[in-house]
């Protein structure tokens, strides 16, 4: 069951903010969100924040 967190990423190649939807992983206690741009398909990255 992997969670999901859908809001939004900044795209560094198209240097804007993207709304997209990407999967929760945890690396050394911090939350993160890993998804792909809509448009030009470059994978995002996005902290959450601490994991409980």
């Amino acid at each position: 069951m992997a969670d999901t967190w859908s809001g939004e990423f900044y795209c560094v190649k198209c240097k804007e903010k993207r709304e997209a939807e990407g999967q929760v992983v945890e690396t050394n206690g911090r939350r993160m969100a890993k998804g792909t741009c809509p448009v030009c398909g470059t994978n995002l990255n996005r902290i959450l924040g601490k994991a409980s």
